[in-house]
């Protein structure tokens, strides 16, 4: 795996200066940018990001992006990063987004840019930054929203991804739209369907809207999305599983306020989720999820700020405490498997140019998006209440 990891940044690199010496004396068409960012981690009393309550340092992030731009109007951009974050998604080498960008100066008073390729995901506030670590408040964010389980399905799709704004004196409007998929992994499917599943999963579609709407002033910004994604999954000749698919809906509201020293953020979500055989041939779960978070941070100056959030999700709010859940797995299941309620608090300290020190504790009660359900052992792989923590040391040029 590391030589894997090196050899990947060794070809990015000579890539980049090959570039760079090119066009040395010419206008700036290739600009890049990257960072490392290394830290230490623990999650205590829940295998959520360590197992065994272990202190390890499974949290690092390296990237590297780049902007070629191919005409005045057309461009390619990219990046390339390696992850390690503990249980919480898989460890390695991928390309994040790598999309041709179309820009339109003018279609009747609106500026647009379409993205054909693996592109970034624009509709929710923190989904174009969640990739980069120094411009994400929090090594995790808050799970109701940005479930790290599948940070890669979230990130960003295969396909087309158009944005359009307006500004006038008073507002500033914008619209975006996609339609894509993602390739599911293998821990994606083991957290979905159990580790006995043998077959193949696909997402065959992510559709995607949204409108966000700003003052002048850029005080406000507001926000509604929607999402709809199905899923199929083609059982192997010997499974445990059987053929089926599964449709999800999720609606959201957005609002941020920036204020000279400080900021709220808010996001609250509704999700409609159907799925169709998988466990049996004739199995049909229905179930409506709801949550959000409330977050708010403080600037004490430049280089110093400190942050405190709020976030709740229920797996099924006709169960929001969990007990239907525990009765149906005939108690394999604890009821607070149903639910999580997190409270965190954070720090970071930009000591130097490019340089950051970011903290973080969170406090959580229940366990819903901690670890799979379908996990044979999961009385084991957490408790009611438990806690996770994270000290980052990054750097970005």
């Amino acid at each position: 795996m590391k030589k894997h990891i090196f050899t990947t940044l060794y070809c990015s690199a000579l890539f980049i200066l090959g570039c760079r010496a090119v066009y040395a004396d010419e206008a700036p068409r290739f600009n890049w940018h990257g960072y490392i960012s290394q830290g230490l981690t623990q999650s205590i009393d829940s295998n959520f990001i360590t197992s065994d309550n272990n202190i390890t340092g499974e949290l690092t992030e390296i990237g590297i992006n780049g902007h070629y731009r191919l005409t005045s109007n057309l461009s390619l951009a990219g990046q390339v990063v390696y992850l390690d974050g503990g249980n919480r998604f898989e460890q390695g080498t991928r390309i994040d987004y790598l999309f041709l960008d179309w820009s339109i100066a003018d279609i009747g008073g609106w500026q647009g840019q379409v993205h054909l390729g693996r592109f970034k995901n624009r509709h929710w506030l923190y989904s174009v930054t969640r990739d980069v670590p120094q411009t994400r408040d929090t090594a995790v964010l808050p799970q109701s929203v940005y479930f790290d389980s599948f940070r890669d399905v979230a990130l960003g799709s295969d396909g087309i991804q158009t944005s359009f704004k307006k500004y006038s004196n008073d507002n500033i409007w914008e619209v975006n739209w996609s339609y894509g998929s993602s390739d599911i992994n293998e821990a994606q499917k083991n957290f979905l369907l159990g580790k006995v599943a043998l077959g193949e999963i696909e997402q065959d579609f992510v559709h995607q809207f949204s409108v966000f709407w700003q003052p002048s002033t850029m005080a406000w910004k507001v926000g509604l999305s929607w999402l709809e994604s199905d899923f199929t999954y083609e059982a192997s000749d010997v499974d445990n599983r059987f053929d089926g698919q599964a449709n999800i809906r999720r609606f959201m509201l957005s609002a941020q306020y920036f204020s000279e020293n400080w900021e709220l953020s808010s996001e609250i979500l509704k999700e409609l989720q159907d799925s169709e055989g998988l466990f049996a041939p004739n199995f049909r779960d229905k179930r409506t999820a709801e949550g959000g978070f409330v977050q708010f941070r403080y600037l004490f100056n430049s280089q110093v700020s400190g942050l405190i959030s709020y976030d709740t999700y229920v797996n099924d709010v006709s169960d929001p405490n969990g007990k239907q859940l525990e009765e149906n797995s005939f108690g394999q299941i604890p009821a607070y498997f149903g639910y999580v309620d997190t409270v965190a608090v954070g720090g970071r300290w930009d000591f130097a140019p490019g340089w950051r020190i970011q903290a973080e504790h969170h406090w959580v009660e229940g366990a819903t998006r901690a670890v799979s359900l379908l996990d044979p052992n999961i009385k084991d792989r957490s408790d009611k209440h438990w806690r996770m923590w994270s000290v980052q040391l990054m750097y970005w040029f």
